[in-house]
């Protein structure tokens, strides 16, 4: 897939704020500082359509993002750690869920989690989370450029082991880097086919 356009739509703090479910929408989310700025950067090769920070939990609100005038990218606040209080990060959990769970043109929602670190416990059940609601996902694996080839591989085992102990199956994958574009022409190719094999229903 070519990006040949991307603009930003707007932020909305509830569901009943976003653009009108028109056009299909692609969804990222994980864990704080998990790079999901950057990969939605990498992806667009607009190198500041999503703000990025240093600081966990920059993304607040829903951010809608056009593609090529035909699908939307979804920018969601992150979950887990963040310098903020525990009630605003109550808000960002109930604005993300109620999306996720009442979206109808979501097709997608990508899942970011660290290469570095070890299936997290907020990571596993949100996961879950989305398998018993029957939200389509896959999962991304971020800052592959931090870690050898062989840790990759080692803590992707890790992953796959922790999660068919629950499910029967395991979800589409990617590795990605937004620093060397690793994941990028994958995971573009596959929006791509899933949006040919997408119709409203």
């Amino acid at each position: 897939m070519i990006i040949r356009s991307a603009s930003f739509i707007g932020s909305s703090v509830t569901l009943t704020q976003c653009p009108e479910p028109v056009k299909p929408e692609f969804a990222f989310i994980g864990r704080s500082n998990v790079g999901k700025s950057s990969l939605i950067n990498l992806l667009t090769g607009y190198s500041k359509l999503a703000k990025t920070s240093g600081n966990p939990g920059k993304t607040r609100t829903i951010n809608h993002f056009l593609i090529n005038q035909e699908w939307f990218l979804v920018d969601l606040p992150g979950y887990g750690y963040a310098k903020v209080s525990a009630g605003m990060r109550e808000k960002w959990v109930k604005s993300s869920e109620e999306y996720i769970l009442k979206r109808e043109n979501l097709v997608c929602l990508f899942v970011l989690l660290d290469s570095r670190h070890e299936p997290q416990k907020s990571d596993m059940a949100f996961m879950e989370f989305l398998g018993i609601n029957r939200v389509p996902f896959a999962r991304v694996f971020t800052k592959t450029d931090k870690i050898s080839g062989t840790a990759l591989e080692k803590i992707r085992r890790v992953h796959d082991t922790e999660m068919l102990k629950v499910w029967e199956t395991l979800p589409t994958t990617f590795i990605s880097s937004s620093v060397d574009g690793t994941g990028k022409e994958e995971i573009l190719s596959f929006i791509e086919v899933t949006l040919k094999n997408y119709s409203f229903s």
